[in-house]
């Protein structure tokens, strides 16, 4: 009777240890070791990671000006939201790689034209510094490779850049790392609904 038991237990730890490695998913980086100051569609400043602390973050990178990806990644955010049963405090993040241009002011529109003006969406910009930085923890790849000036001053330009949504915990740990254009948003929603 006592082995019978004991096998019992030692079968129950095993499932027990196995459900808890799988439900744990192995961070791909960890950001609460950094601080970037940067800016809010609304001019407000925001501390990365600071002010996301203890909410999911579903976070993707654009340009507005960007002529095609960009779009895409922005809408991608957005269905993550809208197809989402319950978000909670789950914030959704959109930082721009092109601050020169991206004020907040031209965010803001940006925003209001995907009507995703309010929360919980945040549009990000900041110094040329600070973005070229945070880019660059976030491994995320940026190179004009166009531009052409027009005589009534007006400037085309496009900027080669990585696509990319990435699933940043509550703990500001990186969890996945998706194409940001092509990931169907229910991929993101399956791995967002684990955390």
């Amino acid at each position: 009777m006592f082995t019978g038991n004991r096998k019992l237990l030692v079968t129950l730890f095993s499932i027990t240890l196995f459900l808890i490695a799988a439900c744990s998913s192995p961070a791909l980086d960890d950001y609460s070791d950094v601080r970037f100051e940067l800016l809010n569609q609304d001019g407000e400043t925001v501390i990365f990671p600071d002010d996301f602390e203890g909410s999911p973050l579903v976070m993707g990178f654009i340009y507005t000006h960007c002529p095609d990806i960009c779009s895409f990644i922005t809408t991608n955010v957005k269905k993550v939201y809208q197809h989402i049963d319950d978000p909670g405090d789950t914030r959704f993040v959109l930082v721009t790689f092109d601050p020169e241009r991206d004020t907040p002011e031209v965010l803001r529109e940006y925003a209001r034209a995907f009507e995703m003006d309010r929360e919980p969406f945040h549009f990000l910009t900041g110094s040329t510094e600070v973005i070229d930085e945070f880019m660059k923890r976030v491994s995320v790849r940026t190179q004009e490779s166009y531009s052409r000036e027009f005589d009534d001053g007006n400037r085309m330009y496009f900027i080669n850049h990585s696509d990319k949504i990435l699933l940043i915990d509550q703990r500001s740990r990186l969890i996945f790392d998706y194409g940001g254009s092509m990931t169907p948003a229910d991929i993101i929603i399956e791995d967002l609904e684990k955390l």
